[in-house]
Formats: structure tokens, sequence, C-alpha cells
């Protein structure tokens, strides 16, 4: 049995998992990650595709902003069909704020480099 000294144990190699392990590995915690699924299925599955800008800001404030700023696509609202009846709802001027279209999958992507190049170890 191998033994780990860390001083957080994080269950779950999701992109909540790998961004608490980021902010940890910044402010000098040690942490590792325990996930149950093998690290591909977890940086191949396909989930949200929508980023709410208080993401967006945690992932520049983790720096890791870059490339969801170049490649995220920002949107002020959407419209909801039904029929030949169409409603637009504009988000930012009910919020002030925007979203971004940038898929969990790079997300993950986008997390899984930086907690892998910082060496904190992920257990499958």
């Amino acid at each position: 049995m191998t033994r780990y000294q860390t001083d957080v144990a994080i269950l779950g190699g999701g992109p909540s998992g790998l961004m608490l392990s980021r902010l940890l590995f910044l402010e000098g915690i040690r942490s590792v990650i325990i996930e149950r699924q093998p690290m591909q299925h977890v940086l191949e599955r396909i989930r949200a595709g929508v980023l709410e800008e208080g993401s967006v800001n945690l992932m520049q404030d983790a720096g890791l902003g870059d490339r969801v700023l170049r490649e995220g696509q920002r949107h002020s609202g959407f419209r909801i069909t039904y029929g030949d009846d169409e409603l637009r709802i504009d988000i930012q001027k009910l919020t002030g704020k925007q979203v971004t279209v940038y898929g969990q999958t790079e997300v993950t992507k986008d997390l899984f480099a930086s907690v892998s190049g910082n060496g904190i170890k992920i257990l499958e």
C-alpha cells in the first residue's frame, strides 16, 4: 500500500475537485485528488457548456483564463421558442452580466493541465 502525506484529500477529479486543488495549490496547501473513474473518462465526458460570469472570473483568478477568454463565446442572452412563438431573455439587461459558451470538457482539460503540471497527485 502506498502512503501519501498531504494536507487535503479531495474526492472527485471533475471540474470542482480540480479547481479546489488548483486554488489550494496557489495558497501553498498540498492536496491529493481521489477519482473513481480513469482520468481519460473524466476528460472526455460531455457535460454542461455554459459558464456564468463568476466561473469565468474564478478561472482567471486561478491563472486559467487565457483559453476560455480566447475561445469561449460570450452571450448576452438566449431565445426560448415554442411553435411560432419566440421569447428573448436578455441576461445582460436583467443582471448586468454575460455567459460564456465553453464546454465543461474544455474546462476540465484546462484544470487537469494545471494540476498535473504542478505535480498534484490524482489517484484513480
